[in-house]
Parts: structure tokens; sequence; C-alpha cells
């Protein structure tokens, strides 16, 4: 007869198991914070002289590079939808997104493996880009947008860090397939036959 095993009660959230936790991880989270806070206080910085020195939909260029204005200039505009200017009224709903988003990173980060830096940098530019964009939604409503290139949408560069910590993310996940497929390759032909084996023992 079989004896009923007590229910596996789940583990508690302590006080030790936080410090034991980030004693393990403080350094990983010190380059983490150190990173958002120089991509986040440029972007606000950046969003802060725009907002004072440019006119909602208006142009700025200094004069030394006034020939780029048809092409490159700094537009003054908001936009309340994800980077870009992608669906736009959302703010609430992007808020949302941006707060489980980085709380997601906060989490996953340390557990990243220091050798795969590619995506520890990738998280590190998405998790800035979302902070700097959610303390503009939570200030304002919006975002604050100054960037515009040709006929491209108006972005910041918390928009930028999203967009290349995406790009970086997809890069390395695709150097790595590579590199595994050529690693597999390798050893394939490395590895003797079963007739290269049997004609040995021969």
């Amino acid at each position: 007869m079989n004896v009923p095993q007590p229910a596996m009660q789940p583990k508690r959230l302590s006080l030790n198991a936080i410090v034991t936790f980030l004693k393990n991880y403080w350094f990983d989270y010190l380059v983490l914070l150190l990173v958002a806070v120089i991509i986040v206080t440029s972007d606000q910085l950046a969003k802060v002289w725009v907002r004072a020195n440019v006119p909602l939909g208006g142009d700025w260029l200094p004069a030394q590079l006034a020939l780029l204005m048809p092409f490159a200039r700094i537009r003054f505009w908001y936009n309340s939808g994800a980077a870009f200017g992608i669906f736009a009224n959302g703010n609430y709903l992007f808020m949302v997104l941006a707060i489980i988003v980085a709380g997601a990173i906060l989490y996953y980060f340390p557990r990243v493996s220091r050798k795969d830096w590619w995506l520890r940098l990738a998280l590190m530019l998405q998790f800035s880009g979302a902070v700097g964009n959610l303390t503009d939604r939570i200030q304002f409503g919006h975002v604050t947008d100054f960037i515009s290139v040709g006929n491209f949408a108006i972005f910041n560069i918390a928009d930028a860090s999203i967009s290349v910590g995406v790009a970086v993310l997809i890069l390395g996940v695709w150097i790595t397939e590579m590199a595994e497929k050529r690693r597999a390759a390798a050893q394939k032909v490395a590895a003797p036959s079963p007739d290269e084996g049997e004609g040995k023992g021969e």
C-alpha cells in the first residue's frame, strides 16, 4: 500500500533569498544599470532640449549642417503609439507592455551566460529603450520624437536603442546557428564512418 506523500510546499520568497540573489548577480545588474543610465539620460536630455528649443512640428539643424536639412533634421513631434509612430493612441497599452518587458529583462538578464555577450547587449539596449520611452509616457502621456531622416518615421534615442537591440539579437542568433552548423559539419567529417570502422577491425 502506497503511503500518501505530503504535498510539496511552494518556495517562499524571503529576504534572505533576495539578498543571496543580489550577492550572486550584483555585477550583472551593475552593468545593466550603467548602460541604462547612459542611454536613458542621453535620451531624456535630448528630449528636454528639443521641447525647450524647437516648436512642435518645427525643424532645426545647426548652421554647419544646413546642407543636410532636406534629408536629415531635428523635428519635434509627439507619438502616443509604439516606436516610429506605429499604433497611434495606444499610450496606456504600451506603458503596460514596457513595464512587462522591463520586468522580464530584469528577471532574465542575470541568468544569461556572460559568454552570450550579444544576447546580454541586446537585452541591455532593449531595457534602456523601454525605460526611456516609459519615462515619457508616465510624465506626458506620449513620447517625444525628434530624429527625422528622409521620409522615415520620426524617432528618438530610445527607439533607436530598442531597434539596435533587436538587430543585435537577430544577428547574434544567426551567427550562433551558423557556428553550430559548422561545428556539427566538422564533427561529422572527422568521425569515421561505420564501413571504415569495420575495415579497420578486419
